[in-house]
């Protein structure tokens, strides 16, 4: 049996701790350490994890093959993916999707430098609806695409609701609007504003003798988050939010709706319902942790992206079992 993909994780909230239960359904894998920046020794104990603190990772170079990054895209890791991949192969999520050019760049520069492999901004999007976006487009070339998200938990939308003084705890749910998602399906292609394609539904605990009425307000009128959507704001006791609002599901749709030949409609149509967003998104960093492994071993450097790399690649099988099995 050849021998175990050594992998690092790099932070430790819920998508690090859905890559730690990945890495124990892939037989090919093992979990050589956790870095975070809080104290190791405060970590919980766990069987078959080892804490380390992130100041020591230079330590693993040799023993690692990978780094599987799990920290947030807008101040984690921009910063730490390129300082970890001058020493590491190394996958990350970055979904800033305005900034990835700028991102692409950074790391490449650093991985090329550190002669290592770094797969950026992986996930399901950008990640697996990128690569959707791209088979549609290439096959339908007169055409029109159209994303969706959700219905499901935002994490980042929650978390400004959250700063909304007042607020004492709240989530959001980013929701498709059905009538049009049927009206693609039907072969129409029409222009969207972006308040026609999804709404938006939060639910928020106010704090005890807060102005809920100005909590509202600052809500539906936040710039870059709610502004441009219809947002409902519903008020519910913490334990109702405990009670139902505790998971984070979430999924979408990539819709190409075009023509071939003489005006004849075809629709490709790619779609996820993920009880678990940072669990699904965890299971896509892992695949592509095997991927950056075979291309470094192959002798690639440098920052690439999901287009960049054969599907082959994710799988544990080899290239005759999948010409047997999957084509």
């Amino acid at each position: 049996m050849a021998s175990k993909i050594r992998i690092g994780i790099v932070g430790y909230g819920n998508l690090g701790r859905g890559v730690q239960a990945s890495i124990a359904q892939n037989e090919d894998m093992e979990l050589v350490a956790v870095f975070t920046r809080r104290d190791p020794s405060q970590m919980p104990a766990e069987a078959g994890v080892k804490f380390e603190h992130v100041s020591t990772v230079e330590q693993y170079k040799g023993s690692i093959d990978v780094m599987i990054l799990c920290g947030g895209s807008a101040t984690d890791l921009p910063e730490q993916t390129p300082a970890i991949a001058a020493l590491f192969n190394t996958v990350d999520s970055f979904d800033t999707h305005a900034k990835i050019p700028e991102f692409f760049a950074s790391v490449d520069a650093a991985a090329k430098n550190g002669q290592t492999v770094s797969v950026i901004s992986t996930g399901w999007d950008p990640g697996l609806f990128s690569m959707n976006r791209l088979l549609a487009e290439s096959i339908l070339q007169q055409g029109k695409e159209y994303t969706f998200w959700g219905k499901g938990v935002s994490q980042g939308h929650s978390d400004a609701i959250r700063r909304v003084p007042g607020v004492k705890a709240g989530v959001q749910y980013t929701v498709p609007v059905e009538s049009v998602i049927e009206q693609i399906r039907s072969g129409e292609t029409p222009e969207l504003a972006t308040r026609e394609k999804h709404e938006r539904i939060c639910y928020v605990v106010a704090e005890e003798g807060a102005d809920r009425a100005e909590i509202e307000k600052t809500i539906v009128n936040m710039p870059n988050y709610f502004a441009d959507y219809d947002t409902t704001v519903h008020f519910i006791t913490e334990e109702e939010l405990k009670s139902e609002h505790s998971g984070m599901p979430h999924g979408g749709f990539v819709i190409r709706s075009g023509v071939t030949g003489q005006g004849t409609k075809q629709i490709v149509e790619f779609s996820l319902k993920l009880e678990s967003n940072p669990e699904f998104t965890a299971s896509v960093l892992t695949a592509y942790a095997r991927a950056a492994v075979r291309l470094a071993k192959e002798g690639a450097v440098g920052a690439k992206t999901v287009f960049d790399i054969p599907l082959g690649y994710l799988s544990a099988k080899s290239d005759a079992e999948l010409r047997q099995q999957l084509l």
